[in-house]
C-alpha cells in the first residue's frame, strides 16, 4: 500500500527549467537598438557576433543587466528569415530562451508531446567550452530555445566575442530579472495555447481573468497565466474579447500581423528609483488620471512607499493575499503599437495587478485613440 507521504509527492517535472536564459528580438537596426537599450534602460553591452567574427548574414548584440539578457539581431541580407520577420512584424521578440540542464532531453520530452520542431538539438563549442541548443515553436513565429550551458564560461555563446561600448559603463537602473513574458494570440486561441503549455511543457494554470475582470466601456480581453513547476517562468496569454470598439489585443494583432510577445515584465527592488531614472533618460510611460489615487489607500491598504511619490511617478498599486505590488508600463518601444515593457516591484504579491486592469486599459485606449485605432 502506498503511504500518504508518497501519494502527496508532486509528479516528476519532465521539463525542469532554471529560468529565462535570454530574450532575442529581431530588429531593423541592431546597432542603433543596442544604443537605445543601453542609454535608456541601462543595459551593458557584453557580447557581439557579426561579420567581424565570421558571421556573414546577421549581426547580434548581447545586452545584460542583473540576470536579464537581451539579444538584438538584425539581418545583413535583403532576403532572409530575419528580414522577412522584421518586414512583417516590425521589431519584435523572436526567441524566449529557457535555461535547462539538458537541452536534448527537453527537446525530446516536448516534441513527443506535440511541440512543433524549430530546430533539432546541436552542440557548438569554442575555447570557452560547449553549449547545446534545441528549439520548438510556440504561438505565432515565436520560438522557445532550450539552452544547456553548464559546460561554458564564455561571454554568451560560442561564436560571440566579448564586447563593450563607448557608453559609460556601470549605469544600470536597477533591473533585476524577467518576472514574466506576455503573449497575445487571436480570437478563441487562448485555451489552445494554455493547453499547449500544460500538455507539452508541463506548466500549471496559475490564474484566469475573463472579460469581466479586464474591460472598460469600450473594449475587453481575456487572459490566463501559466507557470512552470518552480515558478521561475510565467507566461500570461491574452486573447481579444467582444467590446464596443477595438481592444489593445486587436490593435497589436493588426500591426504585428500574427500572435506574438506583447510585453516583457522586468523586476526591480526599488521601482521609484528605477522609474525616476528611466523617465530622466526619456523612457515614456502610460499615464493614469490623478483620480486613480483618490481612493487608492482605501482599496489597497497601507504601503511602505510615500503615496505622493507613487502618484508623482504614476505608479499603479495592487494587493493580493500575499502582499502588494507596484507596476508601470512603458509605451510601445517602436513605432508600431506592439512590444512594450512593464516594470514591477513585488512586495509579497504573487498576482499580476488585477485591480489595475481597468485603469491600465483606459490608459492604453487613450493612446489608441490618438493613433486612430480605437
Amino acid at each position: 500500500m502506498t503511504s500518504p507521504e508518497v501519494l502527496a509527492q508532486p509528479a516528476q517535472d519532465f521539463l525542469p527549467l532554471n529560468g529565462t536564459d535570454y530574450v532575442e528580438l529581431y530588429v531593423g537596426n541592431a546597432k542603433q537598438s543596442a544604443y537605445y537599450y543601453q542609454a535608456a534602460f541601462g543595459y551593458e553591452l557584453v557580447a557581439y557576433a557579426g561579420p567581424e567574427t565570421g558571421l556573414r548574414d546577421r549581426a547580434s548584440y548581447v545586452l545584460q543587466q542583473g540576470k536579464i539578457r537581451l539579444v538584438l539581431t538584425t539581418s545583413l541580407l535583403p532576403d532572409s528569415d530575419i528580414t522577412r520577420h522584421v518586414a512583417q512584424h516590425g521589431d519584435g521578440v523572436k526567441v524566449m530562451a529557457l535555461w535547462v540542464d539538458d537541452a536534448r532531453q527537453s527537446f525530446i520530452e516536448t516534441t513527443k508531446r506535440g511541440a512543433r520542431v524549430a530546430f533539432e538539438p546541436y552542440t557548438i563549442e569554442d575555447e570557452h567550452g560547449s553549449v547545446t541548443l534545441a528549439g520548438i515553436y510556440t504561438y505565432g513565429e515565436t520560438i522557445h530555445t532550450f539552452v544547456e550551458r553548464s559546460n561554458y564560461s564564455g561571454p554568451f555563446l560560442p561564436g560571440f566575442v566579448a564586447r563593450t561600448s563607448g557608453l559609460p559603463q556601470g549605469n544600470p537602473v536597477g533591473l533585476l530579472h524577467i518576472d514574466h513574458c506576455v503573449g497575445n494570440v487571436g480570437w478563441g486561441e487562448m485555451n489552445t495555447w494554455i493547453k499547449f503549455y500544460e500538455d507539452v511543457m508541463g506548466f500549471k494554470l496559475l490564474i484566469t481573468f475573463d472579460d469581466d475582470d479586464i474591460s472598460t466601456e469600450y473594449s475587453a480581453l481575456m487572459s490566463k497565466v501559466v507557470s512552470n513547476g518552480n515558478g521561475f517562468v510565467k507566461f500570461p496569454i491574452n486573447e481579444p474579447a467582444e467590446g464596443k470598439k477595438k481592444s489593445q489585443i486587436e490593435e497589436y494583432l493588426d500591426f504585428y500581423h500574427s500572435p506574438g510577445v506583447q510585453h516583457v515584465a522586468i523586476a526591480t527592488d526599488d521601482i521609484r528609483a528605477t522609474v525616476t531614472e528611466l523617465r530622466r533618460r526619456g523612457v515614456e510611460f502610460l499615464s493614469v488620471p490623478s483620480a486613480y489615487y483618490d481612493d487608492l489607500t482605501d482599496r489597497i491598504g497601507h504601503i511602505d512607499e510615500d503615496m505622493e511619490s507613487v502618484k508623482a511617478l504614476n505608479l499603479l498599486v495592487d494587493r493580493d493575499e500575499e502582499g502588494y505590488l507596484l507596476q508601470i508600463f512603458t509605451k510601445p518601444v517602436e513605432d508600431r503599437p506592439t512590444v512594450f515593457f512593464e516594470i514591477i516591484q513585488r512586495k509579497g504579491a504573487k498576482s499580476f495587478g488585477k485591480g489595475n486592469f481597468k485603469a491600465l486599459f483606459e490608459a492604453i485606449e487613450r493612446e489608441q485613440a490618438l493613433r486612430g485605432n480605437l
